[in-house]
């Protein structure tokens, strides 16, 4: 018996407010942390839990620096992002077609 497709979930990535950190950020070369904040809907403080943990696992990279005098922070996605969140869309889409074949028969 094979595993379930939900076996594929990554934990790291699969929690909603990560997911779509990395969803965002694979769509540009990096995404600053503002952006993220507003269209996330998030707090400062919860966005930053979770780009530090995406951090610790080597998905995103984290810039500081500055544009003009204000202080700013850039989120890129490293490779081994991207391939996370491939992994993680082959698995959501596993389930999709696992319960497709479900109405099927």
């Amino acid at each position: 018996m094979s595993a379930h497709p939900t076996s594929g979930l990554d934990e790291v990535v699969h929690q909603r407010h990560r997911l779509g950190i990395l969803t965002i950020a694979v769509e540009s070369k990096r995404v600053e942390f503002g952006y993220l904040r507003t269209t996330l809907n998030l707090t400062a403080g919860n966005l930053s839990r979770h780009i530090a943990v995406l951090e610790e696992a080597g998905l995103i990279t984290v810039e500081k620096g500055y544009e003009g005098k204000r202080p700013r922070t850039w989120i890129s996605i490293t490779p081994r992002g991207r391939d996370a969140l491939a992994e993680e869309i082959a698995a959501l889409s596993a389930i999709v077609d696992s319960l497709g074949s479900r109405d099927r028969t």
